[in-house]
Parts: structure tokens; sequence; C-alpha cells
């Protein structure tokens, strides 16, 4: 009942929120009489955030128009490559004849975003560091709550053979980069190639603040993950969708219960961004106040996941860590990163990931024993929480440049 008293909550709320939108531009455009009075300014900046407070957040857009190619600019065109029922590939083409693309010789690169809450979106960034040197595509995860149920549910060995089907499309001269929650069942992909022998391994794969082994420097998300039992997963956050949606009845781990999650790890944080916004748009700093609208643009957008596949993460990956003891099946195969024997790795953490603690990501360096050792490296970004591995200066001026260099060393 929990996600139909949220949408009637919504519902209820949806007048308030349209009056908040109206009143602040009321109250802050220059053409209206009430932009002039005595109080307009704090009216202006109280309604903004009472609106963006309780307004819905709809799945944002990428919105990367071009790139720089040898110091031009190039255009980009999204396209989607593959359509699956809870997944699409997304190219990111430049936009260029078949000839020049030859020319450039660009690497062509999976990037694996997280089905953890939030959208792909969340790595715009990383798209826009990768794009001027490599070829690149992303997963686009699909909001649960929009999946029919004739589709049929969704899995974690289903994200793993989607992530094989996408590198057989794109390989066998393909690089791979998980990041965050991605790291383990991209691990188990490859490592199941291998075992099989399959002629389009990747040549390198990339794994970035993942945790492939969350028994070393536990955080609270592995905390949390460890003290419950597994029922309480399933009986406190699984809820039927709405009949108002399209996958009406389908279990899910509903987006509005992971963002609460989400802000109740660092609550004070939060609250002080919300106050030092209102303080920004009272004094008409509007450059801070945009910064602000577009980083929750993209933090409170979040999506539905399957049920199945959440609980069996939690089971597989934070529970029973199945992977670093080597007793992972998927449909009675045996998963074994030591198989692995041509797929060079890369494994970066941030020092200070608040996320996926210290060690979690390089735990693959000692699971993957059969690549040899200079194929093989790691990286710790000094001064680096958990969003600044994939996001912002850092990621543009360190580890982009340091993934660069490792997929041209390897490209074969």
């Amino acid at each position: 009942m929990l996600y139909q008293l949220h949408e009637l909550n919504r519902n209820f709320l949806h007048p308030l929120m349209q009056w908040a939108e109206n009143s602040a531009k009321l109250f802050s455009n220059p053409i209206s009489p009430l932009a002039h009075t005595p109080f307009a300014q704090g009216m202006a900046a109280g309604s903004e955030l009472l609106f963006r407070l309780g307004k819905s957040y709809e799945k944002p857009e990428f919105l990367i128009t071009d790139t720089l190619v040898g110091g031009k600019t190039v255009a980009i065109v999204e396209e989607v490559t593959v359509s699956k029922a809870f997944c699409r590939l997304l190219h990111f083409k430049k936009d260029l004849s078949a000839k020049d693309v030859k020319a450039l010789k660009q690497p062509t690169v999976l990037l694996v975003a997280p089905l953890s809450g939030h959208h792909a979106t969340l790595l715009r960034d990383t798209v826009r560091g990768l794009l001027p040197e490599h070829d690149v595509y992303i997963t686009d995860w699909t909001d649960a709550r929009t999946v029919p149920l004739t589709e049929g549910p969704f899995h974690l060995h289903d994200y793993v053979y989607y992530v094989q089907d996408f590198i057989r499309q794109l390989g066998p001269d393909l690089h791979v980069i998980s990041v965050c929650q991605p790291t383990v069942p991209v691990l188990a992909a490859i490592a199941l190639m291998a075992t099989a022998k399959d002629s389009k391994l990747p040549k390198s794969m990339t794994m970035m603040g993942g945790p492939i082994d969350g028994r070393k420097s536990p955080t609270a998300v592995n905390n949390l993950a460890t003290e419950k039992p597994f029922s309480w997963f399933e009986n406190t956050v699984i809820y039927s969708v709405p009949a108002n949606f399209p996958a009406a009845g389908r279990r899910v781990y509903p987006g509005f219960l992971q963002h609460a999650g989400f802000v109740a790890m660092n609550p004070q944080r939060h609250t002080q961004s919300h106050w030092d916004f209102y303080k920004h748009l009272y004094a008409g700093d509007q450059e801070s106040a945009a910064e602000h609208r577009k980083f929750y643009d993209e933090y409170n957008a979040v999506l539905d996941m399957p049920a199945e596949f959440y609980l069996e993460t939690i089971k597989i990956v934070f529970q029973d860590f199945n992977l670093p003891l080597g007793t992972w099946e998927i449909e009675g195969k045996l998963v074994r990163p030591q198989d692995i024997k041509t797929v060079a790795l890369l494994t970066i953490e941030g020092e200070l990931d608040d996320i996926s603690g210290s060690g979690q990501t390089e735990a693959a360096q000692a699971l993957c024993a059969g690549i040899p050792a200079g194929n093989k490296e790691h990286f710790t970004a000094p001064q680096c929480g958990h969003y600044g591995i994939f996001a912002g200066r850092r990621w543009r001026e360190v580890i982009c440049p340091k993934i660069s260099t490792f997929i041209k060393t390897h490209a074969g």
C-alpha cells in the first residue's frame, strides 16, 4: 500500500506545487507588479524552494550535442543501437562520414551504467570526458515501473546476459568501463565468456568504485545490508507498482524509497544545500542557484528497480559475497574470474569513497589471477569521493586521462 499512498500524496500535493511554481515566477519576473513589492525576493525564493522540494523529477536528458576532436568541434548524434525490455544501448555517434570516423581510429568503449536508483544520465560527465578520444556507448536502464508485466522478470543474471549481448554486439575490439554497482555483473559476464572461450571478449575492462568484495572497508551501505536479515529487505522495501503505470502489479524497489535512503545518508549536507539555495535566490546569485538546480535535477530523478534484481544483488553481492568467495553460480555455471587471461584490467577507487570502501574494487586484481601482472593496474584517486571518480574536475583532469592511456596501451 505504501506505493499507492505515495501516489495519492503526490496527486494531492500537485495543486500546491503548481501554486508554488507560479508564485516563484510572479514574484521574480520583472514584468510582474508583484516582483517590485518589498518582500518579493523572499517570497520568490521561498516559493521556488517549496516547489523544488515537492515536485516530481522526470528522467533527465543527456544533452550532449557536440565534442572536441583534435581541436575541432564535432556534432554528436544520440542513437539507440539495441533496445531491450529493461535497457537501451545508446551510441553517442560523431556526426562524421564513415571514412572520417574510420580515420580517427578511436577505441570503442562500452560504459556500463549502474542500475541502482539514478538514471544513466548521472554519468553524463563521464561520457563527455570519454568522447573526444573514444567511440562511446552506454547502457540506459529502463524505469521498471514502465515495463509491463508481460515482459517478465529481470534478475541479476539477466543483467549479466544483457552485458554479454552488448559486448558481443560491439566486440571484439572493445573496452568495457563499469561504474559502481555493475562492476560485479560485468566481471561475471566477462568471466563466463572467458570460461566459454568466447571470441568476442573485450580488450580491456575498467572497474570504478564497485563492491567486488564488500567485506573490505565496509561502509554504511555495506553495514545496512549485513545488519538487516534478507527478510527485512523483502518485507520492507519491496512494493507493487500502482495501476496508473504501465508496469501495474510489478514488484519493485520504488525510486522514492531509494531517494529517501540517499538523503538519509547525508541529511545535514542536503539541508544546508537547500538553505544555501534559498539564500542565493534571495541575494540574486543566479549562478549558484543554477548549479543547485542542475545537481538536484539529476539527484532527485530516480527509477524503480525490479524486485528480483535488487533482492538478488543484496543476497549475492552484499550478504553472501559469492563473487569473492568463488561460489557464485549463474544457471549452473560457476563464475570464475581466474579464467580471464586476455582482458587487461584497470581498477579505480576514490580515497574518500563512502559508498564503496577502500579495497572493494581492487579485490578484482586478486580474483583475476589469470591476467598477467603487466596487464593489470590499480589506481586510487587522492582526495576523491565516490561521485568524484566519474564526474567533476578530478574525473576530467586525472582519472579520464588515465583510463584513456590504459585503453590505448591495451588496444592491440
